[in-house]
């Protein structure tokens, strides 16, 4: 997982109206889309593996990872997969989104940052998970360098930008139809790496499950992983208070509503942007208390000390939280 220092704690989340340029079929189920500045200025830089939320007409938010970074970035580009059983988001920018359209965005935000000073890195990728990682290899490519990258889909039709990647990095491909449906197996090229290397890791969740299986002995610090989906659902358990310290209020949480929730129902102002812990945008720092993690993005040693939480779906150990709001 990734560092605290990678999100600004405090960090209000502003939002940049951004035009569809153009779309572009990348592989089957997979559509690129590119987004300008309204009027066509350099958008903000950002670093390897950073995100995106893109605020959608019926208010929901959704993650993105840019698939590229450079210094002024003209425009941002990401790759959505198609996911006809989700929330509907992938649906609205496969079927209706049109070139032209205005749309606002979050500023870019990195939860799973490229470590430039490792001495070898080993990326593994999943489906649509290949998106931050394109990236993070075209940033070592600019250093002359040439990892490993293991890419898993299920056919190769739906294989994105194999081209591209085969000229940055050295890749292994597998494919699952090709392998009489055997899902790839990661235990593999870990237990061949050079224990001084980094390890990167975005894909689904069996493949995640299968990563961190893999990495248990590993030292968190060299171990980075990137979730699209939560990791475990929200506490709303309830029945915690939670003290507002810049605020100078309470407010009570009862069962079946999380704190994000009820902070705003009182009128307090908070930031956020995905809603599901795997954003960052809503990271508050704890002075007092014991959280309830249900974040899919803090560290072990991170959830361990307690020093901030995900207030949109993480809850409290101890009956009273106080918060640096």
């Amino acid at each position: 997982m990734v560092s605290s220092q990678s999100r600004p704690e405090g960090e209000r989340t502003a939002l940049i109206p951004v035009r569809l340029q153009a779309i572009e079929y990348v592989a089957r189920s997979i559509l690129g889309f590119r987004f300008a500045a309204l009027d066509n200025a350099a958008l903000p830089a950002s670093e390897p593996g950073a995100h995106i939320g893109l605020h959608l007409p019926d208010g929901s938010v959704r993650q993105y990872s840019l698939l590229h970074t450079p210094p002024d970035p003209e425009y941002y580009e990401v790759a959505v997969k198609l996911d006809a059983s989700g929330r509907g988001g992938s649906r609205f920018l496969h079927e209706q989104l049109r070139v032209g359209t205005v749309l606002n965005i979050d500023l870019p935000r990195n939860n799973f940052p490229l470590v430039l000073e490792a001495p070898e890195s080993l990326f593994f990728a999943g489906g649509i998970g290949i998106t931050p990682m394109v990236a993070m290899l075209e940033r070592l490519a600019a250093r002359g360098v040439r990892p490993h990258l293991w890419y898993a889909s299920r056919e190769r039709a739906e294989l994105a930008y194999e081209r591209e990647l085969a000229k940055l990095a050295d890749l292994h491909v597998h494919i699952d139809a090709e392998q009489e449906g055997r899902f790839f197996d990661i235990r593999g090229p870990i237990g061949a790496a050079n224990r001084s290397a980094h390890l990167y890791c975005c894909g689904p969740p069996p493949m995640l499950a299968a990563f961190a299986a893999a990495t248990a002995d590993w030292p968190h610090r060299q171990v980075h992983v990137e979730y699209f989906t939560p990791r475990a659902s929200a506490a709303v358990e309830g029945g915690f208070t939670v003290a507002l310290a810049r605020s100078n209020r309470e407010v009570h949480i009862p069962a079946g509503r999380t704190i994000m929730q009820v902070l705003r129902d009182t009128g307090i102002e908070v930031s956020s942007s995905c809603e599901e812990g795997i954003c960052a945008a809503c990271e508050t720092r704890v002075l007092e208390g014991i959280p309830d993690h249900r974040d899919s993005i803090l560290s072990e040693e991170e959830r361990a000390n307690g020093r901030t939480m995900m207030i949109c779906v993480s809850g409290s150990k101890s009956p009273r939280l106080v918060l640096d709001l």
